[in-house]
């Protein structure tokens, strides 16, 4: 890549020197595509991911198959990425059963995936918001007992397509709780990308009135209204230092209809970069990799970044 297609570094005050990036490309980019992915290019991409200097990449998700059919694969797709070296793997566990298949493949990052809202609970893990955190918590108990680090992801954070605006309040009662039963992290989903920086602050503030503190935070933004940047830069504004994003642009959400894809990575490195924040990840071989993957996919990649630059280096 030559260095005018690298943008120039303006560091802006009173930003993290560092961020780390958890890569959902491989589990929560690939779930909801048409075309049945196969396990080695699967196994593949999530081996490039690392390549280009990415340290966190979501690996799968242990659920039913016939919920996430394009997951089917976990069993034979984790055993051949899990001795990457020096590259965390977290999994996605929907229940019990769940966790058990993922430990016994040695897995020492889990995830599990509450709502902030009744309805997406109903539509997503067909429970009310209680009984999908009772259903939780024995998974992070358990999941802390074997030594796993655990994630919390809460959607519908900003937004529901059923319920529009909620409260934050709401949100809070939903982290509180994950990280009360024992969760390491959360992940704030913005599902259907409805959310401003102003909202997000907002509820960065609150959650660090209710005793979670920002180093325990992460963020996972949707670009349906273009404002996955603008409500990351808010967040590195609070001291947030860990972001979801998804290689090339890839993913949605298959049980909300107006949830447009994530972040692509490329988009976030591509700003990082530029205001100096260190990200350890090589720009070109994530582009290069996300363009591989937009071919057997068979379609462009969304990243506005991954098309500028394939572009230019045709």
């Amino acid at each position: 890549m030559s260095t005018e297609q690298l943008p120039m570094v303006v560091p802006a005050p009173d930003l993290p020197a560092r961020v780390r990036i958890h890569e959902v490309g491989a589990r929560d980019g690939l779930q909801n595509e048409k075309i049945a992915v196969p396990t080695e290019v699967k196994a593949e991409f999530i081996r490039r991911l690392a390549d280009a200097g990415l340290t966190t990449v979501e690996a799968t998700s242990f659920v039913h198959p016939k919920w996430v059919p394009q997951l089917a694969d976990a069993e034979e797709l984790f055993p051949r990425v899990r001795d990457l070296s020096g590259v965390a793997l977290p999994v996605l566990v929907p229940n019990r059963r769940g966790l058990e298949r993922a430990l016994a493949l040695g897995a020492d990052r889990i995830a599990v995936f509450a709502s902030a809202t009744e309805s997406f609970a109903k539509a997503n893990l067909n429970r009310t918001v209680d009984e999908s955190l009772s259903v939780f918590e024995p998974v992070v108990r358990e999941a802390k007992d074997a030594g796993a680090h655990v994630r919390g992801y809460v959607s519908m954070c900003f937004g529901d397509p059923w319920e529009g605006a909620v409260p934050l309040h709401q949100v809070a009662r939903v982290c509180t709780a994950l990280r009360d039963m024992g969760c390491d992290e959360l992940s704030l989903g913005d599902t259907i990308g409805v959310a401003t920086p102003g909202h997000v602050q907002e509820l960065l503030n609150l959650l660090n009135e209710e005793g979670v503190p920002t180093d325990e935070i992460g963020v996972h933004f949707h670009d349906t209204y273009g404002q996955a940047l603008a409500n990351t830069y808010a967040a590195l504004e609070h001291g947030v230092t860990t972001v979801d994003a998804s290689a090339g642009g890839l993913g949605g959400c298959p049980y909300a209809k107006s949830a447009t894809g994530n972040l692509a990575t490329e988009d976030l490195v591509w700003m990082l970069h530029g205001l100096g924040i260190e990200t350890g990840v090589d720009l070109a071989r994530l582009t290069a990799t996300s363009v591989w993957m937009a071919a057997h996919l068979d379609r462009p990649s969304p990243s506005r970044t991954v098309r500028a630059l394939s572009h230019k280096e045709q």
